[in-house]
């Protein structure tokens, strides 16, 4: 059975590859700065593979920020065993949309639109779209 990456790992992964789409770099930029194959990029990014200490400090700088960075909002761990992991800041799904091209490119969409009565229409599409989605499941097929 394999096993599943720590969801400590998934999450400075996720930032990794959130703040480099950020930065419009490349898997394998970013692994050539780092001496890596993009394939190992990939895998600190999915958190199959843990990032050192030494190697977190490398792509903080190529990257361009604090080290802090691929923590935050991290889960924590809670000292109640029967709690586990806890979700504390932004909420993952925010994390996961924002890693993405589409993500990204929605974010930097809105964020170009001054109109506040455009923007309030875009979430009520959006928000309608989303609804109509989960309620014609059945009806899309």
């Amino acid at each position: 059975m394999a096993k599943s990456p720590n969801p400590i790992d998934r999450h400075v992964g996720s930032r990794v590859k959130l703040r480099r789409n950020l930065l419009g770099m490349s898997q394998e930029k970013l692994g050539a700065a780092l001496g890596l194959s993009f394939q190992q990029i990939q895998k600190y990014e999915k958190g199959t593979n843990r990032i050192g200490a030494s190697r977190l400090q490398q792509i903080s700088k190529i990257l361009k920020v604090m080290p802090a960075f691929f923590f935050e909002g991290a889960p924590t761990v809670s000292s109640d065993p029967a709690v586990g992991f806890s979700e504390d800041g932004t909420p993952g799904y925010v994390t996961e949309f924002l890693s993405t091209v589409e993500g990204l490119h929605v974010c930097k969409a809105f964020a170009r639109i001054q109109d506040i009565k455009v923007r309030k229409r875009l979430v009520e599409l959006l928000v309608s779209l989303a609804a109509a989605e989960e309620a014609g499941g059945e009806d899309s097929a």
